[in-house]
């Protein structure tokens, strides 16, 4: 079956899962009025979701809930898979019966980092836990209906969470020096920027889109751009539990590109926020 684009939005048949998150909280500024669910929906108690979809009867749901801690996927893949796995596919199940769109995120991580980009029809070759929950969430939501938007992104920054700019701007303050592995690539994505595309992806086709903020760099790059005590190290010099790809740059090929992470990160900066 071929399922035609939608052509308006009422955001409030919008439903965002995942509201109480970074992404969730900018998500929630994009769309006023939509209807929000955050830790109070537990997304792999599949008949939880079924009522909550069914009960609101959305036309779109966005699913920013996700389990994003790398490492610690390591030590929890069970529940890694539930929550980025199986969870997803409970959602795509319920949103078929409904009636409804999917727009779901998942991650640059579902590449092995042996190509220096990728374009979305490249097939996923994960290297960690986080990546393979992430690619089976990919595949339970293609199995489980058609009229989805699979979002991989990257490197996301924002406010209301834990991420990379606050941490190292946090460390800067505390460490003569801050190590920042310089052998690892990919693209940062402002949360805000991302929020604001994702309107538009609800009226693309269904599918699979890349969207991130333009410009790769590698993570020490990215990290003297906003912190003067950046000092360059290998991967090897700063081993994590989780192996992460050399190379994750994600290149926009079905729509148009985000504006450069360096603008999107001197908002972030100066505040200069929707």
């Amino acid at each position: 079956m071929v399922v035609a684009p939608i052509k308006t939005v009422n955001p409030e048949k919008i439903l965002i899962l995942g509201a109480n998150g970074m992404l969730g909280h900018a998500l929630r500024k994009v769309f006023p009025g939509a209807l929000l669910r955050g830790h109070e929906l537990d997304i792999t108690d599949e008949e939880a979701v079924y009522a909550c979809i069914s009960d609101l009867a959305p036309e779109v749901v966005i699913n920013a809930a996700a389990y994003t801690d790398v490492d610690g996927c390591e030590d929890h893949v069970g529940i890694a898979s539930a929550v980025n796995g199986e969870g997803p596919g409970y959602i795509a199940r319920a949103c078929r019966d409904a009636g409804a769109v999917l727009v779901h995120y998942s991650t640059d991580y579902v590449f092995d980092g042996s190509r220096q980009a990728y374009v979305e029809s490249d097939p996923p070759n994960p290297i960690n836990a986080y990546g393979r929950s992430k690619l089976l969430g990919e595949q339970r939501i293609i199995q489980g209906m058609e009229n989805y938007r699979i979002i991989r992104t990257s490197w996301l920054f924002g406010e209301h969470g834990k991420n990379f700019v606050d941490t190292l701007r946090d460390l800067s303050t505390r460490m003569d020096q801050v190590k920042v592995v310089h052998d690892q690539f990919g693209k940062p994505t402002y949360t805000v920027d991302l929020a604001e595309k994702t309107l538009d992806l609800i009226l693309c086709d269904p599918g699979i889109y890349h969207i991130t903020n333009d410009g790769s760099c590698s993570w020490f790059e990215f990290a003297e751009s906003f912190i003067g005590n950046a000092v360059p190290c290998s991967s090897a010099e700063f081993p994590r539990k989780a192996v992460r790809p050399k190379y994750s740059v994600l290149n926009t090929t079905k729509t148009t590109p985000l504006r450069h992470w360096r603008e999107a990160l001197n908002d972030y900066l100066t505040g200069d926020m929707i």
